[in-house]
């Protein structure tokens, strides 16, 4: 015990200098999804590289794309001399790729000059990325550093394989190739760690034994060969928008099921357990919309589950944008050739999102307004996953959780989707145990992105615990 003592003393009196590390790391406009960062990305990447072998581990930069360096680099790291280094084999997973900015006009300070400000829950940091993913990999890797210059041993003497990702905000489009070509490698590790959630409050935190897959596609029906006047030939004709938005309002019935034949076949029922778990858990719905300005009446959503089992439990399709014709300022009266929606899925074991796609495709066809064509678009997905609760790995976690906190994490589930979760399943035969620190009101992906410190001391001292438990697993 004395090392872990040594240890927590050390985050302790450590912790200034560990978060203005973050501050440097998150003052990286690592944006994936515009090229006119690829250099910062890099760059981020180095960064968190050169980190780790701060801690000891044996850390390299991998070149991704085809040909290879054409997209992001992954930062691969391991434990020196993995294969004497004691406990289980742990792949640790985060992404040090950040959203993009917009609306840059809506923050109150630069989202790439972190600032610290208060706030209700005490001090907190606001920047593009301070709480997804930089600042809670950041608890990660400080507790690796202080298991190294207070413990005694680099990574505790963990067998650690960790794996930062620069693509996880642009669809992750080269991680599928990088997991199989190193499929061997990754297949000896006996779980993966993913700091990438959040906890219940301020007050609670949780472990998440299961995230939603994701299919995201985009669909766009043909008219005319080009823009037609409204006033000559408007009711002569097909009018792609007046069409697309009418076949869109059939994708769910009554009770806001979706229509789609056979899209519930795959889903995993919810068992009496697990709901009668989460009624118990501090949630209210009404609560919750009230923060987005929402009235309680907004608690809409497919018939006969909660709020919280919708989010958790089911399966939905979004529309996330649709265009088409003039939107420009005035007017002007067209029938355009063509309108266009994105359509996204999230979906819960067992759903298959290539199934899910092809069946939402064959569903759009069946309905073509006459004289129109389809024009069809897969941009990303990924698999659900779900962790059995009663794994040795989470029973680890847990414990983890409880030491640093002071009380035991709830055993929750995430209606967001991280898609490496469900590749290393497919891939490596990997189940993934889930601890993050976020709140649902750290603005992820919206201006004003923050992490309160008082999340990340939690993270960072369970991380050092977790790291001391598995010490005692063989």
């Amino acid at each position: 015990m004395a090392a872990i003592t040594e240890v927590l003393k050390w985050l302790e009196t450590n912790e200034k200098q560990s978060v203005a590390r973050l501050v440097d790391w998150l003052k990286i406009p690592s944006i994936s999804t515009d090229p006119a960062y690829k250099g910062d990305v890099r760059k981020a990447a180095e960064w968190a590289a050169e980190h780790l072998r701060a801690s000891g581990l044996i850390a390299e930069i991998h070149e991704t794309g085809e040909p290879a360096g054409t997209g992001h680099p992954i930062v691969l790291a391991t434990t020196p001399g993995l294969e004497h280094a004691a406990g289980p084999h742990v792949l640790f997973y985060g992404h040090y790729d950040v959203q993009p900015v917009d609306p840059v006009a809506l923050w109150e300070s630069g989202p790439f000059e972190p600032v610290i400000k208060s706030g209700e829950g005490g001090e907190r940091i606001v920047a593009r990325g301070a709480c997804d993913d930089k600042g809670q990999v950041m608890m990660f890797l400080e507790a690796l550093r202080a298991w190294k210059d207070a413990g005694g041993a680099v990574a505790g003497n963990i067998r650690f394989t960790v794996l930062l990702e620069g693509e996880e905000e642009s669809g992750s489009v080269n991680l599928d190739r990088y997991l199989r070509q190193n499929a061997e490698r990754f297949k000896k590790c006996d779980v993966c760690l993913i700091s990438d959630t959040g906890m219940l409050s301020r007050e609670q935190p949780a472990i998440t034994y299961g995230v939603r897959g994701l299919t995201y596609t985009e669909i766009k029906l043909h008219g005319p060969n080009q823009d037609l006047h409204s006033g000559l030939w408007g009711g002569r004709c097909p009018n792609p928008n007046n069409e697309l938005v009418k076949v869109l309002a059939q994708l769910w019935d009554k009770d806001r099921k979706v229509t789609i034949p056979g899209f519930y076949d795959s889903v995993r029922p919810l068992g009496a357990d697990e709901r009668a778990a989460w009624a118990k858990l501090p949630f209210s719905a009404a609560e919750a919309l009230k923060k987005i300005g929402l009235s309680a009446e907004a608690d809409i959503g497919e018939a006969g589950y909660t709020a919280m089992e919708r989010e958790w439990a089911r399966p939905t399709a979004e529309i996330n944008g649709i265009y088409g014709g003039y939107t420009g300022a005035g007017a002007k009266t067209v029938i355009p050739a063509w309108a266009a929606a994105k359509v996204s899925f999230r979906l819960v074991a067992d759903q298959n999102p290539d199934r899910v796609s092809e069946a939402f495709f064959a569903w759009c066809k069946d309905r073509t307004p006459p004289g129109c064509k389809w024009e069809f678009h897969l941009h990303s997905g990924g698999d659900p996953a779900t962790v059995q609760t009663d794994s040795p790995y989470l029973r680890a976690a847990s414990a983890a959780v409880e030491k640093a906190c002071g009380k035991a994490p709830s055993l929750i589930r995430s209606g967001g989707s991280i898609p490496v979760a469900g590749q290393l399943k497919a891939i490596c035969g990997l189940e993934t145990v889930f601890m993050g620190f976020g709140l649902d009101d750290d603005r992820v992906h919206s201006p004003n992105e923050k992490f309160e410190l008082g999340c990340y001391r939690m993270g960072a001292k369970s991380h050092a615990w977790l790291i001391e438990l598995l010490r005692g697993m063989r």
